[in-house]
């Protein structure tokens, strides 16, 4: 079975005047591949546009008629309300999706205009080391691609958590605002309908307090900080079963502890994204996660029996943006100074473990 195993660089290298003349000319033709690409999104984000302010009217315009049908009750046929609900939601629902994607246009295009100043700055300072005749220490260059690697997963994580906003608790809020309009308008008229609509009503809207606090979760589980990292693994593998289907189990092996500093946030962020990779490659039918304490060093193995990867390719384009999640357990590893391993091949399934001396 293929490894690839990722621990903290050791010995800078020094690159010389012709590496560094390479690397310059690499440069420019990536801000110029940068200015071609931000140039065709902002043509897609002005047509975009176009489409956006055609569905905010058609919304405007649907919202008065609404409201003018809610002035005419209780003299409105019950289906002529719903057949206009249905029209105002659909409504909202393209305008949504406009301004969903006219916001990603939009920051994809911030996302490669920052990345060309970054390149330009890393130019300038290329041309000021080739001017002076010095090199370039290989540590700097991996500290600027860390760098930007860092930033990218941030903002592919807001990026994550807006649309996760958008689509759940957003969304189910603007129809609970539409519900609470009927209501309002119906409490008069037929008090046993008002009663089977406020039922939907309060599943309505505990639908969107369980979609915010997994989105709170998501973000920072609180029994992390109250009850520790195996108590709040128990129950993110309990939920991701439910979720994904997957057969997922939990097995501690040693006697559980709490882990000083940020090792417990570390290690469930590492098993979250495995999990995640788990759950979108995957394709596996079971999953476990095992935690060990020992009195020298605390492990946790992510195993699943999906199909597998092609390692060697991954290590190979390992700095690129997708990814994105790899750098991120192998980041958290290096910051607790542990090691991270990735064994894997196709069709045999893929193991991640990640274990910290104590």
């Amino acid at each position: 079975m293929a490894e690839l195993t990722m621990s903290p660089s050791e010995a800078p290298a020094t690159v010389n005047q012709a590496a560094l003349s390479g690397v310059r000319f690499l440069v420019s033709r990536r801000i110029e591949e940068l200015e071609t690409a931000a140039a065709d999104l902002e043509r897609d984000s002005a047509n975009i546009g176009a489409t956006l302010e055609s569905a905010a009217a058609r919304v405007g315009d649907l919202e008065e008629r609404w409201h003018t049908l809610l002035l005419k009750l209780p003299d409105v046929e019950p289906k002529s309300i719903d057949t206009m609900f249905r029209h105002l939601a659909n409504a909202r629902a393209d305008l949504a999706t406009a301004e969903e994607r006219h916001a990603d246009l939009d920051g994809r295009v911030r996302a490669l205009r920052a990345e060309q100043e970054m390149l330009r700055a890393v130019y300038r300072s290329l041309d000021d080391l080739a001017a002076a005749g010095a090199g370039r220490d290989e540590g700097t260059v991996k500290l600027r691609s860390a760098s930007r690697q860092v930033f990218q997963i941030i903002e592919e994580e807001r990026m994550r958590i807006a649309r996760d906003m958008h689509d759940g608790p957003a969304q189910s809020m603007a129809n609970l605002v539409l519900q609470a309009e009927i209501l309002e308008r119906l409490i008069t008229r037929d008090p046993s309908l008002v009663i089977r609509e406020l039922r939907d009503f309060k599943d309505g809207v505990r639908g969107v307090l369980d979609d915010t606090r997994r989105l709170i979760f998501d973000l920072r589980p609180m029994t992390l900080d109250d009850l520790g990292l195996v108590p709040t693994l128990r129950k993110f593998v309990k939920e991701f079963a439910e979720r994904t289907g997957v057969t997922a189990s939990l097995r501690i092996v040693g006697e559980e502890e709490r882990l000083p500093g940020t090792l417990e946030p570390t290690l469930f962020r590492i098993v979250q994204e495995a999990l995640n990779n788990v759950r979108k490659h995957a394709q596996a039918e079971t999953v476990e996660v095992i935690i060990t304490f020992q009195p020298t060093f605390v492990s946790a193995v992510v195993r699943d029996d999906g199909v597998g990867m092609d390692l060697p390719s991954i290590e190979a384009h390992l700095d690129g943006a997708r990814n994105l999640g790899f750098i991120s357990m192998r980041e958290r590893a290096e910051l607790e100074k542990g090691r991270l391993e990735i064994r894997s091949e196709p069709g045999r399934g893929t193991e991640v473990r990640i274990s910290v001396d104590r």
